[in-house]
């Protein structure tokens, strides 16, 4: 790597986005080992400037390499830019859960309640060798600050959709989707002092009116033959020890009601076979069981919040969007994440510089503190 990058006039865009990087983004640079092995001059700002033309502006690494060369930034040859990412993936890690902490929005018991969003997406690689990770990933609402995520790979114990996948504080109030829907991640949840609103999987999760009784689920939701009105229900997870919580369903509108079901015959008539009654019935109604405390949100509440749960699944598109998240060229384990983390931290940075941009005027970046310090 060449020494400390001279700034032109012109260069001063670089100037500000390092502005935007953790405060201690260099001694972390250090700290993990980035810096290890190189011959030359060992400087973060230039390998972290060489990286971000491959993971920010998506260039090749022979392409990245001719770019620094030129840039008079670093010259070094294509072989050697991919030991230093795989190099790098500790300290592109670091600078992404830096990030994290600093958008991430906790509040802990007795202060008040906080809201979170979880959810999971496939990172695969080109082709036909399919999915390589599993991004799980929490956003407060309405926030939308992410407050935690984890790498796994897709296969393999521990690594499917799962709470347990999330760590979970005392007064956290989870809103997950179906996938989530298991006695066990629930029991997860409430051991740590948390509550959770999921909808309900109708083939994971069995329910009792008292332990020993079971309940009717499917009459009880038909019982509501109004679009838009909700009924609410007081039920035990069949499970030991029984979780106790709410039933809160909607039936849909008509029109939401024919694109569930004719999205439900596309699929059954794809896999060759004729879905059952009990699948198009349940289809018709929005069913969530809820542990979040009776006193605090009625049924209309708890619809009303789960409505907002979908902004994790924007969220991910964003970070595909913006980041191009959603293929893995690298092949290898260790390079795959310095790739990903790489990618999360220029998504991370893209949000946060949006964030500036709305709140700081009429300039968009935050003003450093040497410069205050002349004034």
């Amino acid at each position: 790597m060449k020494g400390t990058v001279t700034r032109a006039p012109e260069e001063e865009d670089w100037a500000v986005l390092l502005s935007f990087l953790p405060k201690n983004w260099q001694e972390l640079a250090e700290e993990s080992g980035a810096l290890r092995g190189l011959r030359k001059d060992k400087s973060p700002e230039c390998l972290l400037r060489t990286l971000l033309i491959h993971l920010g502006c998506g260039h090749s690494l022979r392409e990245t390499v001719i770019r620094a060369r030129q840039a008079q930034i670093a010259d070094l040859s294509a072989v050697a830019l991919f030991k230093r990412l795989k190099k790098s993936r500790a300290w592109l890690r670091a600078m992404c859960v830096a990030l994290f902490q600093e958008h991430g929005v906790g509040v802990s018991a007795g202060v008040g309640r906080q809201m979170r969003a979880f959810d999971a997406t496939h990172i695969s690689e080109p082709g036909r060798t399919g999915s390589l990770w599993r991004l799980h990933y929490s956003i407060t609402l309405p926030a939308l600050g992410c407050d935690f995520f984890n790498l796994t790979a897709t296969k393999g114990k521990g690594t499917g959709e799962s709470l347990k996948q999330f760590p979970i504080r005392s007064d956290d109030y989870i809103l997950v989707d179906r996938g989530y829907a298991t006695a066990q991640g629930i029991q997860h949840v409430e051991a740590s002092g948390g509550y959770v609103t999921v909808r309900v999987n109708t083939g994971a999760l069995q329910f009792e009116t008292k332990p020993g009784q079971s309940f009717d689920l499917l009459a009880s939701v038909e019982s509501i033959k109004q679009a838009g009105k909700a009924g609410v229900w007081t039920v035990f997870i069949k499970t030991s020890p029984p979780i106790q919580g709410r039933i809160c369903a909607l039936r849909k509108a008509d029109e939401a009601i024919q694109e569930a079901e004719n999205r439900i015959l596309k699929t059954a008539k794809r896999k060759g076979h004729r879905p059952r009654d009990e699948t198009l019935r349940y289809a018709r109604y929005v069913i969530l069981f809820t542990t979040f405390p009776v006193d605090e949100f009625s049924e209309n509440d708890i619809l009303e919040w789960y409505r907002l749960r979908w902004q994790v699944e924007l969220v991910f598109k964003r970070f595909k969007s913006l980041a191009q998240l959603g293929h893995l060229p690298k092949l290898d384990e260790e390079s795959s994440q310095a790739w990903l983390y790489g990618k999360l931290m220029v998504a991370l940075l893209t949000e946060k510089i949006v964030r500036h941009a709305r709140t700081f005027s009429p300039w968009g970046y935050p003003v450093q503190t040497k410069c205050m310090e002349r004034l």
